[in-house]
């Protein structure tokens, strides 16, 4: 079966989809390192979390910061993970439609959606910017008593969405050059 595409996403490494193009393994890389990153800021958040029980419940001292680092530190992991997720194909996923198929319908679908995800990926790519953006000109800060300066948070918008972007794009780059089949599917 050597020189054969994979029965199942699921069976092998993210990276062999890729057929050894450096250039799509090198988006996988990055989204790999994305969603390690991700996962230390969940850990952060958690850590926070307990640390901000133990000061408020133990020591019966008031938290300051603790709250909106969490939620900044939660929503920016999610964000940058998009990314890896789709690397992993672990986004929720219906393969009813595409299992019923056949193989042309199936990749007229994949086409189809694929470029459609992009487009809806660049758009919010592009908003995200805008925000991010407009948070660092105007120097916007939030209003607590910390202030965090805005542009911190905001900047896991654009982040994230372009790395999903490109993952998106090396997905349907694997596929367009026989590296992957569409939806990982046999057939």
């Amino acid at each position: 079966m050597s020189g054969s595409l994979p029965l199942a996403a699921d069976s092998v490494s993210p990276f062999a989809r890729f057929g050894g193009n450096p250039v799509l393994c090198a988006v996988a890389a990055v989204s790999t390192v994305a969603g390690w990153i991700a996962a230390a800021m969940i850990v952060a958040a958690v850590l926070i979390t307990c640390q901000m029980i133990f000061v408020r419940f133990v020591l019966n001292v008031s938290t300051v910061w603790q709250t909106e680092t969490v939620i900044y530190l939660s929503i920016s992991a999610t964000l940058l993970g998009l990314s890896y997720v789709q690397l992993l194909r672990g986004h929720v996923n219906v393969d009813l439609i595409p299992l019923a198929l056949g193989r042309r319908a199936r990749t007229l679908l994949f086409w189809f959606t694929s470029v459609l995800s992009i487009i809806i990926v660049a758009v919010i790519l592009w908003y995200g910017y805008d925000l991010w953006q407009l948070a660092w000109s105007r120097g916007w800060r939030s209003e607590t008593v910390v202030g965090v300066p805005l542009w911190i948070p905001y900047l896991a918008i654009p982040v994230g969405f372009g790395l999903m972007l490109l993952q998106l794009m090396a997905d349907l780059a694997a596929v367009a050059l026989g590296h992957d089949r569409p939806f990982g599917l046999e057939g």
